[in-house]
């Protein structure tokens, strides 16, 4: 496949690593600053012209919460499988899946595309649905990243929480914020650390007066979530070809 990435920052080079070595040709790289990218270029109209003129079959967006949702709105009139890792934008979801649809196309989107963070989000359901059966226990998230990443808390410790939330009635708004007041029962507090390079670590806690159960991942390098990236491109451009699925937005659950 012929792949444009649209951010050629340390994901983007990840990207292109992993997209080679499955027998893909990167036919354009996009970045406002990386000067090794092909086209240097920030405004939104500018990134999509240089996608349409490389011929490219489908494109990666990895770029910064500020620009994405401008970047989304002009690539997606080119009808080209779009893959989006880049978060921080959850409020613009239902505008953009309306666009999605209007211009009859297909993307993809995922807080996080490692196939271990997606289970851990299945093993987190099912522990919060049974925990949610004990008045004793609370239930809180904690995330670590490196400092180059923009958004905090990050998506993944979000979706997280709102899966928390669905299995667990008690829990009702999320505080990101710190406390200076006693929290209350219905609140789930998600805090963050930003630090060096950690590439991510995400915890849920389940405290009890008696004790506490932890779950845990941690990313031991990027390239899970580049290897994630490209998988979901495949299969998103395997969907457009053969129509078995409308036009619309799609994420890690219908591809697993």
């Amino acid at each position: 496949m012929k792949i444009a990435l649209v951010g050629y920052g340390q994901m983007g080079h990840m990207l292109r690593s992993v997209a080679e070595k499955k027998g893909h040709e990167i036919v354009l790289t996009v970045d406002p600053i990386a000067k090794d990218a092909d086209v240097n270029a920030s405004s939104p109209e500018e990134i999509a012209a240089a996608v349409k003129k490389s011929g490219a079959e489908g494109v990666i967006e990895f770029t910064h919460p500020s620009v994405v949702v401008n970047n989304i709105k002009n690539l997606l009139p080119l009808q080209i499988p779009l893959v989006v890792g880049t978060t921080g934008w959850n409020e613009h979801k239902d505008e953009i899946r309306q666009l999605v649809e209007k211009n009859q196309t297909y993307m993809f989107q995922a807080a996080n595309y490692s196939i271990g963070v997606n289970l851990f989000y299945r093993i987190v359901s099912e522990a919060a649905r049974l925990v949610s059966s004990y008045d004793d226990y609370d239930c809180a998230l904690w995330e670590a990243h490196h400092t180059k990443k923009a958004d905090s808390p990050s998506g993944t410790a979000l979706e997280i929480a709102s899966l928390v939330m669905q299995n667990m009635p008690s829990k009702k708004t999320i505080v990101t914020d710190a406390f200076h007041q006693r929290p209350s029962p219905e609140q789930l507090h998600v805090s963050s650390t930003r630090i060096g390079s950690v590439p991510g670590t995400h915890k849920v806690y389940f405290d009890s007066p008696f004790d506490t159960i932890e779950l845990t991942h941690t990313v031991r390098s990027r390239e899970g979530l580049a290897l994630g990236a490209v998988c979901a491109l495949e299969w998103l451009s395997k969907t457009e070809k053969d129509k078995k699925l409308p036009c619309g937005m799609y994420t890690m659950s219908d591809m697993l």
